[in-house]
């Protein structure tokens, strides 16, 4: 590991941009019990391309609203509030995590179908396990790979010896943070708690890749960590984990004998959404 690599990885993870700015206003409204469907509303008024973004996943087959969803205040009744706060956060994030990473073997486009996939997937996983309180593991889901767009560079430049690790069979997430100091989902972490992130959502970004590591609030990291597995078997991103950490599916009570059912459902709710999010 090289001390002075690290130091410049951790000057780029404090000048990382902040949360996208309508996100911010929206998570410190959506503390306050008293906000109502009118003041959200205001707030995304000014950005009418977001609004009619937001409007369009709403309206998509995923949510199988009948009724059609015609304003922000009407998708905050169907909805509720963390469901669009979800949907904000999503649509702000699409244009930052389309681009290329070369260093993953990410053309443009690749790291945000993996990460819509894998919201995807955590969200069926904790439907089909019943998993109380986890409304808001689809955020996690989808910024659990947020610190590649960190790392994508000093991976490239020393790929060759990450590669060469990976070819004596180590794991590449071992690899990246024996050469680099840090890894991507670390990364990912120190960006979530920099935005004022719960500590769950962090947990869940930090971990899922080593679930069983995870020492507090662990449920979102184990879903994170299935569902990423998930993602990977539909087609979208690098196969890394072809199975959960047997542990993890001890804790959620998953069997992995259901992978590839739950992989298919998987696929028919990314289907659902291919036109309004997967379009790179």
């Amino acid at each position: 590991m090289n001390q002075e690599k690290l130091d410049q990885i951790m000057t780029q993870v404090k000048a990382f941009p902040g949360m996208p700015d309508t996100s911010a206003k929206l998570l410190t409204m959506l503390k306050d019990q008293e906000t109502s469907a009118s003041q959200i509303e205001e707030i995304l008024k000014y950005d009418p391309g977001l609004t009619a973004n937001i409007l369009k996943l709403t309206n998509s087959a995923y949510f199988g609203i009948l009724t059609k969803v015609r304003s922000v205040k009407q998708a905050v009744v169907l909805l509720g509030w963390k469901r669009l706060l979800q949907l904000v956060m999503t649509m702000c994030m699409s244009t930052v995590m389309k681009k290329p990473l070369p260093g993953y073997d990410m053309p443009h486009g690749e790291l945000w179908r993996h990460s819509v996939a894998v919201s995807v997937a955590a969200e069926l996983v904790v439907k089909e396990l019943k998993i109380p309180g986890s409304d808001e593991v689809f955020t996690a889901a989808l910024l659990h790979d947020l610190g590649k767009l960190v790392l994508g560079g000093f991976v490239q430049n020393d790929l060759q010896e990450i590669k060469g690790m990976v070819a004596k069979g180590i794991a590449f997430e071992v690899a990246e943070f024996i050469v680099l100091g840090i890894d991507h989902a670390t990364i990912g972490a120190r960006i979530l708690e920099k935005w004022a992130f719960p500590s769950e959502l962090v947990h869940a970004v930090g971990w899922h890749h080593d679930p069983d590591a995870c020492e507090n609030h662990c449920t979102f990291s184990d879903i994170v960590h299935v569902a990423n597995i998930l993602g990977m078997m539909i087609g979208f991103g690098k196969e890394i984990e072809s199975v959960p950490s047997n542990p993890v599916t001890d804790r959620l009570g998953f069997k992995p004998v259901h992978l590839e059912s739950m992989a298919e459902k998987t696929r028919e709710g990314v289907d659902k959404l291919a036109d309004i999010l997967l379009a790179a």
